[in-house]
């Protein structure tokens, strides 16, 4: 059976579901259960976790404000067995436990020549939008992606955030597990049963034959919405891709839409230097180049730290108009020879 949930909502129901499901999963971070005399009710600071320490009161674990710590812990238990959901809350807090995602999560099953693994999920929130100042609203995925032995997951749809999640707690690597803000109360439709959504699968978002968009998480709206209105008016007909994981990351059904379209424009809420979205480029630069018939076009933030102003901050992502604009321009240059 479906049912619209929140995107919140839905990365809950696989936390449950895969809680039910194997005893080896636990949950640990801040705030877990909801902190000192509420008794589970609150259940995170958005809720994603209310009412399971009351059902699983011994695997949802509170902890102090020392990621390095608990970070730590998780991949000791994680090589003995378990399976821990780690809550970062902010991706920008992953800086205080780096060495140990970096040199132990990454590394100890390479090192060890496969005779152990680390099976666990570290969540955390990311992106601008919330007013929440330039420490609390980065997009740092990029960063994880470029350390070999993570897994990078970054859903953008309801279905996909529990999908994505439950294949995430089942993998036997450690998966960085990034969440937008503001995609938290968006709704969609989500089936109750537990399923895997594979990791390393693109998605696409929307069909189209004239120009390939690419696009993470918010931003993926944002490019749904700008084909949308490229095709109500008759402009242009954009295929929307969302890869959803960008470590593994689904090359060939990016390639493969660039070879039928010619044209690519990738979105991105990172920043450009280094970041995913000249990866993108780059990948089709050296596997699609002559189905090219403009350059890519690529739309990232300023090279500055998030505004915490309001009319800044507003203006910092890309949007909606300024991808219309960049699938247009690329309509209107003559093709290359």
């Amino acid at each position: 059976m479906t049912r619209t949930l929140s995107y919140l909502e839905a990365i809950g129901e696989a936390l449950s579901q895969e809680l039910e499901r194997d005893p080896a999963v636990f949950l640990l971070g801040e705030d877990n259960v909801g902190g000192t005399g509420c008794d589970g009710k609150l259940g995170n600071a958005w809720g994603p976790t209310k009412g399971l320490h009351e059902r699983f009161p011994d695997r949802i674990l509170d902890t102090p404000i020392t990621e390095a710590a608990f970070v730590g812990a998780a991949v000791g238990a994680a090589a003995t067995g378990m399976r821990p959901v780690v809550d970062l809350l902010f991706i920008d807090f992953m800086g205080v436990c780096f060495d140990q995602l970096l040199n132990q999560a990454a590394k100890l099953r390479y090192m060890v020549g496969g005779k152990a693994s680390v099976p666990m999920v570290v969540r955390a929130m990311w992106g601008a939008g919330m007013r929440r100042g330039a420490q609390h609203s980065q997009a740092l995925y990029p960063m994880l992606a470029h350390v070999p032995g993570l897994k990078v997951v970054v859903p953008a749809f309801p279905d996909d955030a529990k999908g994505l999640m439950t294949a995430a707690i089942r993998d036997d690597d450690p998966v960085m597990f990034f969440e937008h803000k503001m995609l938290y109360f968006s709704r969609g439709p989500v089936p109750e049963e537990p399923y895997e959504v594979p990791l390393g699968t693109a998605r696409i978002v929307r069909p189209g034959s004239d120009c390939t968009i690419v696009a993470v998480g918010r931003m993926v709206h944002e490019a749904l919405a700008a084909a949308e209105d490229l095709s109500a008016a008759g402009q242009s007909d954009c295929e929307v891709i969302d890869p959803r994981t960008i470590s593994p990351l689904d090359t060939e059904t990016i390639c493969d839409s660039v070879r039928r379209t010619g044209r690519l424009v990738v979105v991105d809420e990172a920043n450009r230097r280094c970041g995913f979205a000249a990866d993108i480029a780059s990948v089709v630069a050296e596997s699609a180049f002559e189905h090219l018939r403009q350059p890519v076009r690529i739309l990232t933030p300023p090279h500055v730290p998030t505004p915490f102003s309001p009319g800044l901050e507003d203006a910092y992502a890309p949007t909606r108009h300024q991808i219309t604009a960049a699938v247009l321009s690329g309509l209107r240059q003559p093709a290359s020879a």
